[in-house]
């Protein structure tokens, strides 16, 4: 049993479902508080129709999202353990959305979807964990061949491994 998790960053609508056939993914698991994007294909309605046309199942799991003083504090303030930390802080209160997840990732093939092409950056790979957590899932994430991430955490973290003396 795996729990497979996927940002769309860098990707238009086909490669991305080029990324889930090639993986098997049965069922994306929205877990933005809000579905919505700038990037044609990945609102709510637009992507829940596309999985829907070929024969993959749209779930939207709003109490997985990361809640907005948090999202916000993180605009203002760039601090990404503060941000971790927020995010733990909510998701340790939603047991029953992690067991329902749980319950999904033991019967069908699932990808947790977010914006983010950089996993460490983003909160999916803390639901993710808290799922291998209460399940013992195995936890992949994938990626497409030249995705490239704009999340400014990367960015600096990218920076700071080149600037370390070694």
């Amino acid at each position: 049993m795996t729990v497979f998790t996927v940002g769309y960053e860098g990707l238009d609508i086909d490669a991305f479902m080029s990324l889930l056939a090639k993986h098997g993914i049965e069922t994306v698991v929205d877990i933005r508080e809000l579905p919505l994007s700038r990037k044609r294909g990945f609102s709510k309605k637009a992507l829940a129709s596309v999985l829907n046309l070929s024969g993959l199942e749209y779930v939207h799991m709003v109490e997985l999202g990361c809640p907005k003083p948090v999202r916000d504090r993180y605009r203002v303030d760039r601090n990404w353990k503060r941000y971790t930390d927020g995010f733990l802080k909510y998701l340790g209160t939603q047991q029953e959305a992690i067991a329902d997840l749980s319950d999904l990732v033991s019967s069908s093939h699932c990808a947790l979807l977010c914006y983010e092409a950089d996993f460490n950056f983003c909160h999916r790979s803390m639901v993710a964990h808290a799922v291998r957590d209460y399940c013992g899932a195995d936890v992949e994430h994938l990626k497409a061949e030249g995705a490239r991430t704009t999340s400014p955490a990367s960015i600096r973290m990218a920076f700071a491994q080149v600037d370390r003396p070694g």
